[in-house]
């Protein structure tokens, strides 16, 4: 059955397949570009896959998707019933994801309100499911854009990785880049701050900077009721020993889920990363 309004986000967003499923949520996917080949996340390269090329040192690259691509989305939700979409994506600063939606929104049938969250992952992922539950309760276009802004002015994103130099190749790095110079060999604790990937703290091992993502993640929720992510390329043992150690020291744990990251985040971070998204409900 169509809600009045339908949510579209990209797949960068990392959303468990059964929580789209239960709130209709459709993701439109970016494409890895492995060699010549041009892959999409999510159906036609796998994580794995992606750090065993990474490992390799295969030349990867990322695009968005075409306007092309989500004109065809927009068509076939207001073909199911929606007469109002909200499109949600990963930071402009990162991809030009937004900007193919927006060109695609012009020439939509119904209503398209598409919005640069700033964010990435499951900092996109709460932001959806916000404005999702919003719809579901009846709520109009603009009021499951408030839902999603209001999630995403909250919602914190910090991560680790065991080297800068994906994130350098890649032009993500931004000011962090100007700050480390070459000093590449000191762990980084990055956080998204203004859709751009900036440096938090520089830690001079990997088992510090863990424990100490840990900790910021611990302050950071308080005592409020909140959501986590825990994410991952290529480190699973690490996700989830962290995992389990935020559902024992955060008193207002809602959900928490732990995931892999997809290929196009991968490819600019690298395995080993080890990321935490604090959301609060």
């Amino acid at each position: 059955m169509s809600r009045h309004v339908a949510i579209v986000t990209d797949s960068t967003a990392y959303l468990p397949p059964p929580a789209m499923e239960r709130h209709g949520i459709i993701a439109v996917p970016l494409t890895v570009v492995l060699g010549d080949q041009a892959l999409e996340e999510g159906t036609e390269i796998s994580a794995r896959s992606l750090a065993q090329a990474l490992q390799k040192r295969r030349s990867v690259t990322t695009s968005r998707p075409s306007p092309e691509l989500f004109a065809q989305t927009y068509r076939e939700v207001a073909e199911s019933g929606a007469t109002g979409i909200v499109s949600l994506h990963l930071s402009a600063e990162f991809s030009g994801t937004y900007d193919a939606a927006v060109l695609a929104a012009r020439e939509a049938p119904v209503p398209v309100r598409v919005v640069d969250t700033g964010m990435v992952a499951m900092a996109l992922g709460f932001c959806a499911l916000a404005a999702a539950e919003s719809a579901e309760a009846g709520g109009t276009v603009d009021e499951a854009v408030t839902a999603a802004e209001k999630r995403a002015a909250g919602t914190s994103a910090y991560f680790y990785v065991d080297t800068l130099d994906y994130l350098r190749r890649g032009g993500r790095i931004g000011a962090a880049q100007a700050l480390f110079g070459s000093a590449l060999a000191v762990k980084p604790l990055l956080q998204l701050d203004g859709g751009r990937i900036e440096m938090l703290e520089k830690v001079r091992t990997a088992s510090k900077a863990i424990a100490r993502l840990e900790e910021i993640v611990v302050e950071r929720a308080g005592s409020a009721q909140v959501d986590i992510a825990v994410h991952h390329l290529a480190a699973p043992e690490r996700a989830s020993a962290l995992a389990d150690r935020l559902r024992a020291r955060v008193a207002g744990l809602a959900d928490l889920h732990v995931s892999e990251v997809g290929a196009v985040i991968g490819a600019h971070t690298g395995p080993g990363l080890l990321g935490a998204v604090v959301s609060p409900k």
